[in-house]
């Protein structure tokens, strides 16, 4: 599994990169804040949703602490998805720097 820290997101957003990152949590922890620029797409809509995401983007993937977006990385990953990266620690490590 391929996987960035927070910090390393944090300084890619700093130096302009535009980042392609998926925040898989629900609606209710997605509105208490996101990373600028994410888009949200929710773990059980992934099913559904998996073909809005370009398979030629790097795709950072975002939950809470760094397990949802582990499971929809091997999802995305079983599906032949490439170029994904699980952000560790998720959002509680991102809210800490």
């Amino acid at each position: 599994m391929q996987t960035i820290t927070p910090q390393e997101v944090k300084e890619r957003l700093a130096r302009g990169e535009a980042l392609t990152i998926i925040d898989v949590r629900e609606d209710e922890e997605v509105a208490q804040g996101m990373i600028p620029g994410a888009r949200h797409i929710a773990l059980g809509q992934l099913p559904d949703r998996h073909g809005e995401i370009n398979d030629e983007d790097e795709v950072i993937l975002v939950c809470r602490s760094g397990n949802r977006s582990s499971k929809a990385y091997d999802y995305l990953a079983a599906l032949g998805k490439k170029g994904i990266i699980n952000m560790t620690g998720g959002m509680l490590a991102w809210d800490r720097l």
